[in-house]
């Protein structure tokens, strides 16, 4: 079984694909969002490209667990995804995720502007992870 991640930015869209199997989560760079139409385009390419079996999509709730304005625009892109896509859409609670990417980011040494270009896929990566932890 093979899982992409979506963490959802208002300008890019990071991407993470598991690893056949299911143990580990990888980073898959960064979809620039456009328009929905592109950003579909895209989402299915990688899809089929991976062979993926199912998407999951970052919900960012506030500190308190409740959903805020990012969250229910989250829930609605969920919903027109699933319109538009053939496998199944589930979504993660993906609280401190860029924090935590930009964390491990800088702990690496790595430069402002190479941290911003790969920042949202790492985030997707954690957030995945976590949900593939969360299943076992």
């Amino acid at each position: 079984m093979r899982i992409l991640a979506l963490d959802l930015g208002d300008k890019r869209i990071g991407v993470a694909v598991s690893q056949l199997g299911g143990a580990l989560a990888l980073p898959d760079g960064v979809i620039t969002r456009r328009n929905w139409a592109q950003v579909i385009a895209e989402i299915r390419a990688r899809l089929d490209a991976v062979q993926a079996d199912r998407i999951v999509v970052g919900l960012p709730l506030r500190m308190d667990g409740t959903e805020g304005p990012a969250a229910v625009a989250a829930r609605k892109f969920v919903q027109r995804l699933q319109e538009t896509v053939a496998v199944p859409v589930d979504v993660q609670d993906e609280r401190l995720s860029t924090a935590e990417a930009e964390r491990s980011l800088i702990a690496a040494d790595m430069r402002r502007r190479r941290r911003r270009a790969v920042r949202d896929a790492v985030a997707a990566a954690i957030m995945l992870q976590t949900y593939l932890d969360r299943r076992r």
